[in-house]
Formats: structure tokens, sequence, C-alpha cells
């Protein structure tokens, strides 16, 4: 027999999935409007079953056709990511078959689809006695869980490492925490956790870190609502040790939320002039204040359009910028799997011309023999590599630093200007480096 609160599960994973493909809604969005309502493993079921779909929607597409004699439309629509979500079931989870069977038909009637249950009932069972879970997809990027455009990509320039690339992408991403130093050690904090049963493990390239070898609640974490660590993948606590601010300097924060380098930033340089953490969502703005509250920093917060220089800088040049500039996503696909299918190829070029305008303005501001960090958290070198070569050709008075030889050596690639860090790389997400300086004088 089903339970209500199986049921209910099921029906909330396929409204959230419903809502992240169908009207393009973001999983952490739609998720957001659900999770609150469980606890513990049901939260963390919830949030799986989306992300695992999403990771293999295209096989699980490909099934779904050919157990369905024509697709559903309408208000009925809805359960079509009903049948998904008990596909995946079946397919990748550890629930036992009676169970996805039965509790997602009864899920059914939760979603307005009672008169569809039959239909449900009768696919899921030939899914199941037909064996359809040992049939593949011909397309390659469908066996991969990817877009063409995105599986084109990747192949084009990472001919070599492409089968990884795709492969960590698939992966969950593991659990980075950034102690806050003005409380607690990374040992200190290692300690901690291991108490509870969680192993860690410290790495000397990130100071800060402790990651987590399994995922857990970090709001049960020891210390979390004290402020003693934020939550922060591997290869963004690398900005704050680029950047490397010093006494007395003033740091801009560009495209600042949610606010975890900026964050970082703080904490690594108590005795800074001004920290000016700059965006234009008011909406994540807000988590940009509570991120920093929670964490005891202060900075100043302004809520504009970084590009609109003459709308709200006050004529004071930046010693160091921090520009994590809009870009595609593409190197943290693993941890928003949604990523995938809400971003088109057709994006990129107005991403690439957002960032092209920002680091020409973000220049303009910048104190002669200052620093400017140009990020992104994509692997497309037309938003990384590329662009930088672009903006050196128009300011060639601008000097691309070196990285640190320990922190170049964690990445697969080599990257002319900077460093590419591709999803996977030392156990950290796709992000992408390069320092440059302004001369003293011109």
């Amino acid at each position: 027999m089903s339970s209500p609160l199986g049921q209910q599960l099921r029906a909330d994973a396929a409204w959230v999935l419903f809502q992240i493909l169908e009207k393009g809604v973001s999983s952490k969005q739609a998720l957001a409007q659900r999770l609150d309502h469980y606890q513990g493993r049901d939260r963390a079921w919830l949030q799986e079953m989306v992300f695992g779909c999403l990771r293999t929607l295209p096989t699980l597409q490909f099934w779904l056709r050919g157990l369905l004699d024509k697709p559903l439309k309408g208000r009925k629509k809805i359960l079509e990511h009903l049948i998904l979500i008990g596909l995946y079931q079946i397919a990748y989870s550890r629930v036992s078959e009676h169970a996805a069977v039965s509790e997602t038909v009864g899920a059914a009637d939760l979603l307005k689809g009672t008169t569809l249950k039959a239909l449900i009932n009768a696919i899921l069972r030939t899914f199941i006695r037909e064996d359809v879970a040992n049939t593949a997809p011909e397309s390659l990027a469908a066996q991969a869980g990817m877009p063409n455009w995105i599986f084109k990509a990747i192949n084009n320039h990472y001919a070599e490492h492409a089968q990884l690339v795709i492969d960590e992408s698939n992966q969950k991403a593991p659990l980075w925490l950034r102690v806050n130093p003005a409380h607690i050690s990374p040992e200190g904090m290692q300690t901690q956790l291991e108490a509870m049963g969680i192993d860690t493990e410290l790495k000397n390239t990130h100071p800060d870190a402790v990651q987590c070898l399994k995922s857990g609640d970090v709001t049960q974490f020891p210390g979390y609502d004290k402020g003693w660590f934020a939550v922060q993948d591997g290869a963004a606590q690398l900005a704050a040790q680029l950047l490397d601010v010093q006494p007395g300097h003033r740091v801009l924060d560009c495209c600042a939320a949610p606010g975890g380098k900026t964050a970082h930033i703080l904490a690594s340089q108590p005795e800074l002039e001004e920290c000016v953490a700059i965006d234009n969502d008011p909406s994540r703005l807000v988590r940009v204040e509570e991120n920093l509250a929670r964490l005891g920093h202060e900075a100043t917060l302004i809520c504009a359009a970084a590009e609109d220089v003459e709308g709200w800088y006050g004529g004071e040049p930046f010693d160091r910028i921090l520009l994590d500039a809009p870009c595609s996503a593409t190197g943290v696909i693993r941890r928003h799997p949604d990523i995938r299918w809400l971003r088109q190829a057709s994006d990129i070029a107005p991403l690439v011309a957002i960032q092209a305008e920002l680091l020409m303005q973000m220049w303009q501001i910048l104190q002669p023999g200052g620093k400017l960090l140009y990020a992104t958290c994509s692997i497309l070198p037309e938003e990384n590599s590329q662009q930088i070569q672009t903006f050196i050709a128009q300011h060639p008075e601008a000097v691309v630093l070196p990285i640190p030889t320990s922190l170049s050596e964690l990445t697969t690639v080599n990257d002319e200007f900077g460093l590419q860090v591709l999803p996977g790389d030392a156990d950290m997400d796709g992000f992408y480096y390069t320092l440059l300086q302004k001369p003293e004088s011109l």
C-alpha cells in the first residue's frame, strides 16, 4: 500500500520538474517552494529525484516516447513529469519497483490526474516487464545527459578530456566548507565534524577549506548559527586568495550575490578601508546582507547595474576589483543540473557582450597599480580566454599576472591567460580566473 507521504513527495517532485522544464524556473526557485515542507531524508530525497531526472532527462524522455502513444497536453502535461519521476526511480534509485509504481500512481490524484492513473500504472509496469531501462538513445549527447550544443562545445574545446568533463558534470557536487578564521580554524572545524561522524579532508592549496566526504544538512553542523563557516566550493574559494587584498585597500566585489566571495575577502583581510559589494537584483542583495550578517562581516552594499558606473560610482578608484561576471554557468552543471536545459546556445553571445562591457567599465575605476580579477563559473573559451584576449588587444597596457604554480597544478588544461578549472579538477567546480594589473603610470 502506498503512503500519503510517498505520494506527496512524488507529486511535489513532478511539480518542481514541471516548473523547471515547462516554465523555465530555476531549480533553486522551484525547490524553495517545496523543500520547506520536508525535513531530513525526505527533503534530500525530493531534491535528488529532481536533480537525478535533470541529469538523465534525454534518456528518460526517450523511454517515455516509446511508452506513451501521444504526448499529454494542457493541464495533463504535468503527469508526464510524474511518469519521468517514476521511470527515474525504477531505473536509477534504490526505491523498490513496487513502491515506485504504487506511490507514483497514487500521486496522480494530487496532481488532478485521477483519470490517468490506469495509464501511468500501465506505462510503469510495461517499463519493468519489457526491461526498457536496458535501451538507450542513439544520440551520444542524449546518452551523456547533455543538450547538443553543450555536448559539442565540450568535445570541440576539450577533446582529450571531454568524457571526463561530461562524467564529472553528471556527478553530485561535493560539499566544501570555508571556515571563518575569526571563529574557528580548519583543524577545529574538522574535529567538530568528525565528532558527528562526518569524514573530512583539509587542503594545502585552500587554507580556509574543509571538504566533507559526505553531504549533510549544514544548518545542523556545529557553529552554523554562530558564523563559523560558509558553504563555498573550492574553486570559488580561490578568488580571495588570488585577489591578494592588503590592509587599507578599497575593494569592489562586482556582481556580488549571494555574497560568498565578499565574505571571504572580508575574512581574509579585516583591515580594509572599505569593501563595496554591488548587484543589480534587490532580492539577491538581501541574501548578501543575510550571509554577511551570519558570518559577522560588514560591507557597503549597492543595488545597481555595475556597468552603469556613472549611476553609483563616487569617484574614488579601487585597489582591487573582483569581477565575477554573469556567465553560462557551464562549469557548475553538476551543482545546478537545470542549467543544461535552461541555458541556450543563443545566450552566449549576449553574455559575452555583457562581460566585455563590465571588463571595460571596471578597468576604468581600477586604481593605477591595482589588480582586477576576472572570474566566471564557465568552461567556454568565448567567455574566458577569448574574452581576455580581446580585452588585452583593446587595452595593451593591461598586465596579465601569473597564477601561482601550486594552483595551476590543480588543473587539467593549460590556459595562456589564467586558470581554467574543469569540473572535477581537485574535486572543484568548473571555474575561470584571470588576474590583470593596471600599470602605475601609462
